[in-house]
């Protein structure tokens, strides 16, 4: 293997094929490229991001395609390119490290290693020549091959501080039981760090943080404390209503970048809306906002319609930009706007906050609702709907951002069990049809003969062994789906691979790391517990071995989820923020409302006791859906209870008692706000 040409036409990833022409002789990330570095004693460039990264895409223009820039990085360095998402362990490590220097991390990461790996300095953009304080490209590239040259010993040190410091990433800090007394305490900070005008936390930019939504929406839900409920409900009325939602195609973007959620960074993320699906679904159960239900609605038709790969897995994401310009498809001027609607162009501007000034750059406007949150008439939404629908026929005839299609297991973990759980509140078939149409993607394309989960799908290839978050994901999603259908298909498949979790990702000394025992070209195993804009692999797995053991009665499952909970319960004592998905894990795990249905599966009845239960809010219950017949485990407090009569029968328990049998909807639903 040489380093004289750029290597990445042989990949899969959409970012990495997007570098295949530089004039940088770019290798992916692999042991044969660490190896070739060690041979030749140079040091390692490497630089990481994702096809959706408008940064990214600007560092790329002005210096990986920059020939000068080119020869002075293949001249001395090694130059490594890492797609994030297809390789989230290689990322991670080196994103820690560079935040261990000071430095904030984020996209697109550049770091500098020895030919080992090691990580010694770093930043993230760089412009190609010194400007608005931040050190020229070039000057970097020239800076830190000196110091490779003549300054080991500085190199050494760097090196040594920092491998020490992703060493300690393997470690936990186990405690005594998270007590609720703790929770009530985070949950009152997290509070604090509200915008009370606008929802959300803190200021721009504005990320969803949809876990913590769903931690506080949990709290409301056991304390019944107002202003818990208000913080969430304020927060997805705006985040629904403003400009970082596609009123015209649906789905969300990734952040806003002011605090009134009006502009997005335009790049939509399949996670950031499959984790919003199912916390609008969860909301709509009690608050029945028609806002949310549309919104559901909206960005499951965008996924479906948009975002599916052959065989039924979901692509990624889109991206930001489109004919070099970020936002260029989203944002409107009036002229077009009046193009298109004619006499109703005005109104339509007033409802959607567009304006010939434009509230965003040269005089266009990204559309939003801020000015009015609350819907209006029936009536006149039609006729706006009919608007949207014909911008959006103008819209399609633009130049589309480019589509990063390649399938993560992750991510179509949090979206499967989003849709399935939707499919089932709002009763509709169609989606979980969906749902099941990727799960089985992911079992058969991306899976190994042995039962193993790989993290990357794209053009027929599977790749990369799976990370924690892979498993846990998708073991969220075979419980949703166990739920949804009753196939015991669903159940078997979540507990062979909470079995392949245990085996390779187990750390004797606490808690799960998140790359597996067989993980090859990485410095360091870590353990993640705090949530990013993802929930942690490992408070997944808490959340999932709780409802394992409920609905099993295997005690097995339940150690295995008090251990995580011991493990980082001293790490939550100490960082306080950021443990939502732990959290509420620890809740569930500590007392779930178990619900059980006993009727025939087609049955007019058993559907009517269902729907009471799909039409409540209780985030964490666990619900059981049997034949007559069929038997609950021993240990569950419900184990023996039979129909009454020849109605289907449901039973509510806390802990270990149950209420009595129930075959009344209006009954059910009583007894469920009663708990």
């Amino acid at each position: 293997m040489t380093v004289e040409h750029n290597r990445l036409g042989q990949e899969t990833s959409p970012y990495l094929l997007q570098h295949q022409h530089n004039p940088v002789h770019w290798q992916a990330w692999s042991a044969e490229t660490l190896a070739l570095a060690k041979q030749t004693g140079k040091p390692i460039l490497l630089s990481s991001g994702y096809a959706a990264c408008h940064w990214c895409h600007v560092m790329a223009h002005e210096s990986f395609e920059d020939a000068e820039i080119a020869a002075l990085m293949n001249k001395s360095f090694i130059n490594v390119k890492v797609d994030r998402e297809e390789r989230p362990d290689v990322d991670y490590l080196y994103q820690q490290a560079l935040m261990m220097m000071g430095q904030r991390g984020g996209w697109p990461l550049t770091m500098f290693l020895t030919p080992e790996g090691q990580p010694f300095w770093g930043g993230t953009y760089f412009p190609p020549f010194a400007q608005g304080g931040r050190p020229g490209f070039a000057e970097v590239l020239k800076t830190i091959a000196e110091l490779w040259r003549t300054r080991a010993n500085a190199i050494e040190h760097n090196v040594a501080e920092l491998s020490a410091g992703l060493a300690s990433l393997s470690e936990t800090t186990p405690g005594e039981p998270v007590s609720p007394d703790l929770v009530e305490s985070i949950c009152a900070q997290l509070e604090q760090r509200l915008d009370h005008v606008d929802g959300g936390f803190g200021a721009a930019p504005k990320f969803p943080q949809a876990t913590s939504l769903d931690f506080l929406w949990r709290a409301w839900k056991r304390t019944g404390r107002d202003s818990l409920r208000h913080a969430v409900v304020l927060t997805l009325d705006h985040i629904s209503q403003g400009g970082v939602y596609d009123h015209l195609g649906g789905g969300f973007a990734r952040y806003s970048t002011d605090n009134r959620w009006l502009v997005p960074h335009f790049e939509k993320m399949l996670y950031d809306n499959a984790q919003l699906i199912e916390l609008l679904t969860e909301v709509w159960q009690d608050e029945r906002r028609e806002l949310y239900r549309l919104r559901v609605t909206e960005t499951i038709e965008w996924m479906t319609r948009e975002m599916r790969a052959p065989g039924g897995g979901f692509a990624s994401s889109l991206d930001a930009d489109s004919e070099g310009e970020e936002g260029k498809f989203y944002s409107w001027s009036v002229t077009e706007i009046r193009e298109a609607l004619g006499p109703r162009a005005p109104f339509f501007e007033r409802a959607y906050g567009a304006s010939r000034e434009g509230n965003w750059e040269h005089g266009k406007s990204v559309l939003n609702r801020l000015g009015s949150i609350e819907l209006l008439d029936e009536e006149t939404e039609a006729a706006l709907a009919r608007d949207r629908a014909a911008l959006f026929l103008v819209r399609g005839r633009r130049v589309r951002p480019g589509c990063d299609d390649k399938v993560l297991t992750d991510w179509n973990g949090l979206t499967i069990a989003a849709i399935a759980k939707a499919a089932c509140v709002f009763e509709r078939g169609d989606w979980l049809d969906v749902a099941i149409a990727a799960f089985d993607f992911v079992k058969d394309a991306m899976t190994t003969d042995d039962g193993r989960l790989l993290h990357s799908w794209r053009c027929g290839r599977a790749r990369h062994m799976a990370v924690l978050d892979d498993y846990a994901a998708m073991c969220r999603a075979a419980l949703a789906l166990y739920e949804a259908t009753g196939a015991p298909y669903y159940l078997e498949c979540g507990r062979r691979w909470v079995e392949h979790v245990e085996h390779h990702y187990r750390d004797r000394n606490g808690g799960y790391f998140y790359a597996a025992d067989d993980a090859d070209t990485l410095i360091a195993r870590v353990k993640i517990a705090e949530d990013s804009a993802l929930p942690s692999g490992n408070g997944m797995m808490l959340q999932v071995l709780a409802q394992l053991y409920y609905l099993t009665g295997e005690s097995v499952y339940r150690q295995r989820a008090e251990a995580i909970a011991k493990d980082f319960a001293g790490t939550i004592r100490e960082r306080v923020l950021g443990f939502s998905s732990l959290l509420n894990g620890i809740e569930v795990l500590r007392e779930a409302l178990q619900i059980v249905v006993i009727g025939e599966t087609n049955a007019a009845d058993t559907a009517a006791l269902k729907r009471v239960i799909y039409g409540v809010s209780r985030p964490g219950r666990v619900l059981n859906v049997l034949t007559p017949g069929a038997a609950l485990p021993r240990a569950h407090p419900a184990f023996g209870k039979t129909l009454l009569g020849d109605r289907a029968t449901a039973y509510v328990c806390r802990g270990m008692v149950c209420s009595l049998p129930i075959v009344e909807p209006d009954a059910l639903a009583a007894a469920l706000r009663e708990t």
